[in-house]
């Protein structure tokens, strides 16, 4: 089953449509929920133990011994209802296409090949305009400084379809540090598992450019890049509360050295949420791949009608 299913599966990923139809067995990985199971709370950035992720409403009233898990910022309340509501109109009046493990997406960026190392435009000439606003609330969020989108994703998770994500890291050669995701309709959870596979995700590519952000949220000044940690072996996972409306923002240790993932018995009503990646250092102006970047950067900045990607 390596070739792509109608449904937008593929290889091992697969959805309960795809299960249903041809008999496949459902391949998430396992996690024992009795293990070493930790909750972060946003509230006092520490991750206390637990599963479930509304564990963090019960703050400061916490219970057991936290433990620090840098590399997270979390805005609660980035969006109103109605900014939320007008997002929705506007992404749903635009095609999806179908994606893996159940999933829907919309892309608006340039095409990567990631094994190759190879950056294309593509048919990339910037985002729908009735997003615009949210890239103007990032100049709001000091972690965000400087961020400048080079790809938005809309996906959609729907428990009709059993959608999830598997375990990855997001790749190291393109794109950059943070690792933004906004939420809309429905809370969700990121699950979070410690990596142990260096040689993939292009991570050797981390200590070739400088850390964007040091270990507290930020702005890196000494130039240093990010140095990937060992496996911690007393911790086997962190759950990340992502509510309906926030904003979630991973950089440093959450984005290298741990491995997220979206659980399909944690999708319990339509949930969508809109992913922004920016460019690696080597990419943006005075990087050495800068010339290979310089008219995605110019059309990054351009914003749609809505029309101009449905026509």
């Amino acid at each position: 089953m390596d070739r792509p299913r109608p449904c937008g599966c593929k290889g091992r990923r697969s959805c309960l449509i795809c299960e249903e139809e041809y008999a496949l067995n459902n391949q998430s990985n396992f996690i024992n929920k009795e293990n070493n199971t930790y909750v972060y709370c946003p509230y006092c950035n520490k991750a206390w133990p637990g599963w479930n992720i509304y564990d963090y409403k019960i703050h400061p009233n916490h219970e057991g011994s936290p433990i620090v898990y840098p590399g997270v910022y979390v805005d609660l309340n980035f969006l109103s209802k109605c900014e939320e509501k007008y997002l929705m109109d506007n992404i749903d009046s635009m095609p999806w296409s179908p994606s893996q493990s159940g999933r829907r997406k919309q892309n608006f960026g340039p095409k990567c090949n990631l094994k190759k190392r190879k950056l294309n435009i593509g048919e990339f000439n910037g985002f729908p305009q009735f997003s615009q606003f949210i890239q103007k609330k990032f100049i709001s969020v000091p972690i965000l400084d400087g961020f400048q989108t080079i790809e938005q994703c809309s996906l959609e998770y729907n428990p009709d379809r059993g959608a999830s994500i598997d375990p990855h890291i997001d790749d190291c050669w393109v794109w950059g540090e943070r690792i933004v995701t906004v939420n809309l309709l429905a809370d969700a959870v990121l699950t979070m598992t410690i990596n142990s596979k260096h040689e993939r995700y292009n991570l050797d590519c981390v200590k070739t450019y400088p850390s964007v952000l040091d270990s507290n949220g930020n702005k890196n000044t000494t130039g240093e890049s990010y140095c990937l940690k060992s496996n911690e072996k007393d911790v086997s996972v962190i759950r990340i509360p992502m509510p309906r409306k926030s904003l979630l923002v991973m950089y440093g240790s959450a984005r290298y050295d741990w491995e997220h993932q979206v659980l399909r018995e944690d999708i319990l009503e339509r949930r969508v949420c809109l992913a922004y990646r920016e460019f690696t250092p080597p990419y943006l102006k005075h990087g050495e791949k800068y010339e290979e970047a310089r008219e995605i950067l110019i059309r990054a900045k351009r914003f749609c009608d809505i029309k101009d990607f449905t026509s």
